[in-house]
């Protein structure tokens, strides 16, 4: 049976329960429907909209055309309640507690580094060299071009901490930085890259590794799958496109439906969310689509 409510939303949000996290879940969303809102409240989750932000007018063509909403993810930063916050895309499946990683050291922005061999990437220069920071080795970069690029990493999941200074720095960038192809991914890196410090990739399996890379993957390790790769949305896989048929990713569908049917891992009806509890100080905005799901650590009182 197929999830009831869009699997991009469902799957980062509604078995979030399933991580038996110590800290809140909150929703960020541009827009959803109430009765998928309804969803992830009795999956513990609080339901908040945001405005969302738009990137400078510029004929730039994003890697995919929905790319141009992911700047409301910017947005989070300015959540000061809260001293460290994690981020994850809503086509992520956590399979395991990752609550430690609120403990890295403060003062850095943590993500798992990117793969640049898929075709995706063909606008890049790695790509078009060969290039690939996850196996820098196989096709060195070539000294004529002086240093490789800085470590590179992907924003579908990352730990950062909120602050109203850097959440006006972002916007302030934003506003004299052209858009580029991978969109806030691509801006985030840049903004963060003195303070990137790279993540074990088991944090965030993009799934393209496991052809690209297999040598470095230990599929059984995994904490953190990522279902970004075309055809691989458990919601909507029927194994026909390019690498689907692989067992590995059929293993990694087969534990999210697990995942996803698995009565035992709802969270009871006394500890659902609310619908009052969701009060927002900053105006409600309806825009087009929804924003993934965020656990945080909330700050400690000023008192």
């Amino acid at each position: 049976m197929a999830p009831e409510v869009p699997g991009d939303v469902f799957s980062g949000s509604g078995k979030v329960s399933t991580l038996n996290t110590g800290y809140s879940k909150r929703a960020y969303v541009t827009f959803l429907a109430e009765e998928h809102r309804q969803i992830l409240r009795s999956q513990g989750c609080i339901v908040r909209e945001i405005e969302p932000i738009y990137p400078p007018e510029n004929q730039i063509q994003f890697a995919m055309a929905y790319y141009v909403i992911n700047y409301s993810k910017l947005r989070i930063w300015n959540f000061e309640e809260y001293s460290k916050m994690m981020y994850l895309d809503a086509d992520i499946q956590v399979f395991e507690n990752i609550d430690h990683l609120f403990d890295t050291p403060d003062g850095y922005f943590y993500a798992v580094m990117d793969c640049f061999c898929e075709k995706t990437w063909s606008y890049s220069l790695q790509h078009s060299i060969g290039y690939c920071q996850q196996r820098p080795d196989r096709v060195p970069w070539p000294a004529e071009m002086g240093s490789p690029p800085p470590l590179y990493f992907n924003a579908g999941m990352f730990v950062f901490e909120p602050s109203r200074l850097t959440y006006d720095n972002l916007l302030h960038t934003l506003k004299i930085t052209p858009p580029t192809p991978f969109a806030e991914q691509d801006f985030l890196n840049m903004f963060f890259e003195k303070t990137y410090k790279p993540l074990p990739l088991v944090y965030n399996l993009v799934l393209a590794m496991l052809w690209r890379h297999p040598e470095n993957v230990e599929v059984e390790k995994v904490k953190v799958a990522h279902y970004c790769a075309a055809g691989s949305k458990p919601w909507r896989y029927t194994g026909k496109e390019a690498n689907m048929d692989r067992e590995d990713i059929k293993m990694l569908v087969k534990k999210w439906w697990d995942i996803y049917n698995d009565k035992s891992l709802d969270l009871k009806h006394e500890n659902s969310v609310a619908a009052e509890e969701e009060t927002f100080s900053r105006k409600s905005i309806m825009a087009s689509m929804p924003e993934p799901t965020i656990s945080y650590l909330s700050a400690p009182s000023a008192a």
